[in-house]
């Protein structure tokens, strides 16, 4: 399985987002954010980073680069797109995902390892875990507190599309702990914590087994596998 990492000027975790799907066993294709050319791959993933220096707002203007108009044609035939914290940012101004988001309720860069609760499984980036169960990824964001009017978050949480809440203390202001959200048709998936930050023995999140042993990101890499070749 080829799985596309789209690079933008001031992307910075582009080269982990590679790392974490070869980890997991799929291709890491390089693609630019210049080009209209997805290169036959078979889900792709926005990662996270200051893409255009998040001049006007986040994500606002890479919504805006030339390959996002394939990214929007492939997401809306049913390809597996994430977006990790910049990258969800761009969906939601692509109008990929509803929502926005804004400054964090504090007003302060916050870097952690954050506690999630897995609300959804039913995502092709989420089937490799269990509806309820508690994860920990790293989350660093200047610029992640979700909102969206009234009605929209009626609807995200009575059709089951909210996929990760935070838990213990919210970090970011977002409303109802929302850490991630998907489309109607779950093939896109949005979150503000990286993924890629936990894919390996070593350099993840603290757990009771050992420092830095946490790999509950590679789960993400491995469900988009497994449903996708299935």
């Amino acid at each position: 399985m080829r799985i596309g990492v789209i690079t933008f000027p001031g992307s910075l975790d582009d080269r982990d987002a590679a790392r974490g799907i070869r980890i997991a066993g799929a291709e890491p294709v390089p693609l630019w954010h210049g080009d209209h050319d997805l290169q036959g791959v078979d889900a792709l993933v926005l990662p996270g980073g200051f893409s255009y220096g998040d001049y006007l707002r986040c994500g606002a203007i890479a919504a805006h680069s030339p390959i996002m108009t394939e990214v929007i044609e492939a997401a809306n035939s049913g390809m597996p797109v994430l977006g990790i914290c910049n990258g969800f940012q761009m969906l939601t101004e692509a109008h990929l995902l509803p929502g926005g988001l804004i400054r964090n309720e504090a007003g302060a860069f916050v870097c952690r390892d954050q506690r999630l609760r897995v609300e959804s499984t039913n995502t092709q980036w989420t089937s490799a875990f269990e509806e309820g169960e508690e994860i920990v990824i790293p989350l660093k964001n200047g610029e992640g507190g979700y909102i969206a009017d009234t009605a929209t978050i009626e609807r995200l949480e009575g059709e089951g599309r909210v996929v990760f809440r935070y838990l213990g203390a919210n970090p970011n202001g977002s409303i109802n702990d929302i850490a991630g959200v998907a489309n109607e048709r779950g093939n896109v998936v949005g979150l503000m914590p990286h993924p890629e930050h936990a894919v390996e023995p070593g350099f993840g999140p603290d757990t009771a087994a050992a420092m830095r042993s946490g790999v509950d990101g590679l789960r993400f890499f491995q469900s988009v596998l497994q449903t996708v070749l299935a």
